[in-house]
């Protein structure tokens, strides 16, 4: 446990990014009601996944994380979860057979509700009013009273996490992510794709594998392993009054635990020295995630991984690399040596998302997907140069059909944006785009351990 550490500590420190009520007393309540509600997850499950990222960070597996930008209260239905949930499953059983390496599920689900914003106030239609900083905290609609900051957003986005956590553990353990039933999780609009026939074909080979166990003798509705999966939640810690009212002290180890998700994690704005999210995460037992960014230096990033992880706890620490396409190749190796040299355990993982988005002309905000997978390729070529483990991918996607970010095999096209662009705050991956992403992924681990055979050889 983290010496000096109390759970409201954080009030003490520099806290970016957080909302202003209005209404004191109104907070207060809601924050006493919160702490008063059972905890979303168990702090046995969050040190479950800490030792999954352990054998990531050792080389032995790789961590998929993936799901919104921003959950919404208007989209919630059980079938957008099912879906996204299918798709991740989707690209674990990919990047599993190719790869021949453990693939850790981790979902932006049950949580990801709130969103820094750069301004406490944005222009709409000629009129000024306090920005969108996600459902919960205020609504999208551009109207005053919508805009309003209510602190009892919080006990519906709590309810919302508790159904979605209620559905995910149903799908992962009930027998929908048994893999006898890898052809049934493909959507129709996956299926149109290019990539479609890929997986059937992929699809058919786990078939043919499991009749082969069968007819060994090992009965595959005997083994667990093949009946279900583990899957895991996440979101960013943003939102430090909502933290602090689900965080609660294990009864079995006694230390503290923010038991609203598995796994939390610092953006890039909030993570500088002095401040309340760092100070806040520091304390809790979960395994902790951390954004870099072009402008996190070496020194930085070492001193923040030393007050994050003074233990150097394997698994404690994924830090999640977000360049943009163009810098990634120049940025990133420094601080890859920087923590190899110091010999740190983390898991290190690529978003390749917030470092690519630009704007259209009909003022739709896009991320082309190759620029996507421009950095991709180029935090796995980093880390075959420095002799590292690319061992994580962190993205923004859906199960659904939408057109948010062009290109891929589908060919979305600038002109396409408008006809199913749904997202509360950036542009996601649909489905299509994320099998084609898995693939490519798996090509590139296969690349990393045909480099790691020769060093050996």
């Amino acid at each position: 446990m983290a010496g000096n550490w109390t759970p409201d500590g954080w009030k003490a420190h520099e806290a970016r990014h957080l909302p202003e009520y209005g209404d004191a007393a109104k907070l207060a309540e809601v924050e006493q009601t919160l702490a008063s509600f059972p905890p979303l997850v168990f702090a046995g499950e969050a040190r479950e996944l800490k030792k999954d990222l352990a054998e990531v960070a050792e080389g032995r597996g790789f961590l998929l994380q993936g799901g919104d930008c921003a959950e919404s209260f208007a989209e919630f239905h059980p079938n957008n979860i099912r879906d996204t949930f299918r798709v991740l499953l989707q690209m674990a059983v990919i990047l599993t057979f190719a790869s021949k390496q453990p693939v850790v599920k981790l979902g932006r689900m049950a949580g990801q509700f709130a969103k820094p914003r750069s301004a406490p106030t944005e222009t709409v239609n000629g009129v000024e009013m306090p920005s969108y900083f996600g459902d919960i905290i205020n609504g999208i609609e551009a109207d005053a009273e919508s805009r309003r900051n209510d602190p009892a957003r919080m006990l519906q986005a709590f309810g919302q996490s508790a159904a979605t956590l209620n559905l995910l553990r149903a799908f992962a353990t009930g027998g929908y992510a048994n893999l006898s039933q890898v052809h049934q999780w493909t959507m129709d609009h996956i299926n149109r794709s290019p990539w479609g026939e890929k997986f059937a074909q992929m699809a058919d080979r786990i078939g043919e594998a499991l009749e082969f166990m069968a007819a060994c003798g090992v009965d595959p509705s005997s083994v667990p392993q093949l009946q279900g999966t583990s899957f895991y939640t996440s979101h960013e810690a943003l939102l430090l009054p909502y933290e602090q009212a689900l965080t609660r002290r294990d009864s079995l180890t006694g230390e503290w635990y923010d038991c609203s998700a598995h796994m939390l994690w610092i953006g890039d704005r909030t993570r500088f020295e002095g401040s309340a999210h760092v100070e806040f995460l520091r304390g809790v037992g979960n395994p902790i995630g951390m954004k870099c960014g072009p402008s996190l230096e070496p020194d930085a990033l070492l001193k923040m991984l030393d007050t994050l992880n003074p233990k150097r706890e394997a698994g404690r620490m994924t830090l999640i690399s977000r360049f943009g396409h163009e810098k990634v190749e120049a940025g990133l190796p420094k601080l890859v040596r920087a923590v190899k040299a110091e010999g740190h355990p983390v898991v290190w993982s690529c978003d390749p998302m917030h470092g690519n988005v630009i704007k259209t002309e009909s003022g739709l905000k896009t991320r082309p997907f190759d620029r996507i997978l421009s950095e991709v390729r180029g935090f796995f070529a980093v880390h075959r140069a420095e002799g590292t483990h690319a061992g994580g991918i962190h993205i923004e996607m859906t199960g659904q059909d939408v057109t948010e970010c062009t290109g891929g095999a589908i060919a979305i096209t600038d002109e396409r944006l408008g006809d199913r662009y749904h997202t509360h705050c950036d542009p996601r991956l649909n489905g299509a785009q994320s099998i084609e992403l898995a693939f490519e992924m798996a090509d590139l681990l296969n690349l990393e351990a045909n480099e790691r055979h020769k060093q050996a050889a």
